[in-house]
């Protein structure tokens, strides 16, 4: 099994790229999912959260006021910085458990989809391929102040906080690029997804997991073995010392 990366600027179709995917049966983990769950009240990044930020990011019963967060977030790198810090390992932790369960299920490849992929830069070494999606700037606004319900300000500053979509094009594999219709969309999907099908990548990794594993249990015998020599050994040598 090997990881694929799903990145790409906010609003620019990323979500409907995964779910596409989701549909020819790949596995997907998504990041902003993870992120949802690590927050959850009293939680390890909840608790921390509470602690760095306040109260006034939360609502009564509990839950995190994420438009409250994203206010000062945007409007603050160091706090921008500060949150990444507390959720990020979160986030990492989680998608590492639920890649093992889908390794354990034999599936071929796993997309990650990682919306700060290349911002972070703690999971680039690990994905085998990227992707990323693309629209046109105007586009991307537009979606966005119509999916958010944001101002164009606050739209400008959602995507300024991220890398430019032409610098992630620039590191990809494979570049989706979604500003025409579904049915193109789903084409570009359908041939990367048939090249991905196509790799053998998976198999090198289990050939050498496969290696690892096998050595570790032959130490493991080796050790065992000698262990039940030596102490034969040592039961001879006490015998002849009580004579």
């Amino acid at each position: 099994m090997f990881l694929v990366g799903l990145t790409g600027g906010v609003a620019t179709g990323k979500s409907t790229v995964s779910n596409m995917f989701r549909d020819l049966g790949v596995p997907v983990i998504d990041a902003d999912a993870m992120a949802r769950r690590i927050v959850e009240p009293g939680r390890k990044a909840w608790r921390a959260i509470k602690e760095e930020f306040g109260p006034c990011v939360f609502h009564e019963n509990g839950e995190l006021n994420r438009a409250a967060l994203r206010t000062i977030i945007f409007e603050d790198e160091d706090q921008r910085q500060k949150l990444n810090r507390i959720t990020h390992p979160e986030i990492y932790k989680e998608m590492i458990w639920e890649a093992i369960k889908c390794a354990v299920q034999g599936h071929q490849f796993i997309l990650m989809d990682l919306p700060l992929l290349f911002e972070a830069g703690v999971m680039v070494p690990y994905m085998h391929k990227i992707i990323v999606v693309t629209c046109e700037e105007d586009l991307q606004l537009q979606r966005l102040m119509e999916q958010r319900h944001l101002s164009e300000r606050e739209s400008k500053l959602m995507i300024g906080a991220q890398m430019p979509l032409d610098q992630k094009a620039v590191r990809a594999d494979f570049v989706i690029e979604n500003s025409g219709s579904i049915e193109d969309t789903k084409h570009q999907v359908l041939r990367i997804n048939r090249a991905l099908s196509k790799s053998y990548f998976h198999w090198k990794i289990r050939l050498l997991v496969g290696f690892v594993v096998g050595g570790f249990v032959g130490a493991f015998k080796m050790l065992s073995k000698k262990s039940l020599s030596w102490s034969g050994t040592k039961e001879k040598w006490t015998q002849l010392s009580l004579k």
